[in-house]
C-alpha cells in the first residue's frame, strides 16, 4: 500500500513485504543469519540494494 503523504511509502512497502516472505518461508527458530541472508535473496529478488553490517562512524 502506498500512501504519497510519505517520502518513501512504496519502498517501505516492498521491505515489510520481503520481511513477511521470508518470515512465511523460514518461520522461527534460525539464527539472526539466516534470517539476513535469506532476506538479502529477497530484496535482490525485487530489486532492492542492499548492503549487510558494515560500520557507521558514532559522534
Amino acid at each position: 500500500m502506498t500512501n504519497e503523504q510519505y517520502k518513501h511509502s512504496e519502498l517501505t512497502g516492498l521491505i515489510i513485504g520481503c520481511a513477511m516472505e521470508v518470515h512465511k518461508q523460514l518461520g522461527n527458530g534460525f539464527q539472526e543469519v539466516i534470517y539476513q541472508r535469506a532476506l538479502a535473496i529477497e530484496f535482490e529478488s525485487k530489486s532492492i540494494p542492499t548492503a549487510r553490517e558494515y560500520e557507521m562512524p558514532i559522534d
